[in-house]
């Protein structure tokens, strides 16, 4: 009797051990995922900052050059786009399209030196450039949030309590755009003799 005792409580030590394994495992992964929720929430709202700036940087481009019309209007429907877009994967794909026809927009300045020198155009300029730069450091610190949360997930015996508790891998990451990976083609004016 006494031997059946101690192999009923060994077994209960071992599943109460197990149990509280997983629950702290399980609390993990929902501290992990909450900052890959946050994270992405960060990306968003730099990303919604590039969205706003933009109409004033084609509005002030626009009253330089006028006959541009189509880039006006590829902005305007991806902008619109980035704005309807509800799911990660959706906005990233809404703003892998917005950032090209952004440098578009900064490339007509080439072709019209007086907006080069329109002090509107150059602040609106720098406050893209920094926003870009904010952009590269959220999104690489959303990359990493759901790499330590898919590492997490992954490794036993984590993906056994991950599955348990319905966790799954998560695969947005944010990646480059099809046209950032474009070597960008630069035109200098032929040199007068």
């Amino acid at each position: 009797m006494k031997a059946a005792l101690g192999v009923i409580a060994v077994m209960l030590i071992i599943a109460v051990g197990i149990g509280l394994w997983y629950a702290g495992s399980r609390n993990e992964m929902v501290r992990l995922n909450e900052q890959v929720k946050s994270n992405w929430a960060q990306v968003d709202v730099v990303l919604q900052r590039r969205a706003d700036l933009i109409p004033n940087l084609v509005a002030t481009v626009q009253g330089f050059a006028a006959h541009e019309e189509t880039v006006f209007d590829d902005i305007a429907k991806a902008r619109t786009q980035y704005m309807n877009a509800q799911t990660p994967a959706d906005k990233i794909a809404a703003s892998n399209q917005i950032y090209p026809l952004e440098l578009k927009v900064l490339a007509l300045s080439e072709s019209y030196p007086q907006l080069k020198s329109n002090e509107n155009f150059l602040r609106l300029q720098d406050e893209l450039a920094g926003t870009e730069n904010r952009i590269a450091v959220e999104r690489k610190r959303y990359n990493d949030s759901i790499q330590a949360y898919n590492t997490y997930i992954g490794v036993l015996p984590n993906n056994i309590f991950a599955g348990w508790a319905g966790f799954k891998r998560n695969n947005d990451y944010f990646q480059a755009a099809e046209a950032a990976r474009e070597v960008p083609k630069v035109q200098f004016p032929a040199a007068k003799p």
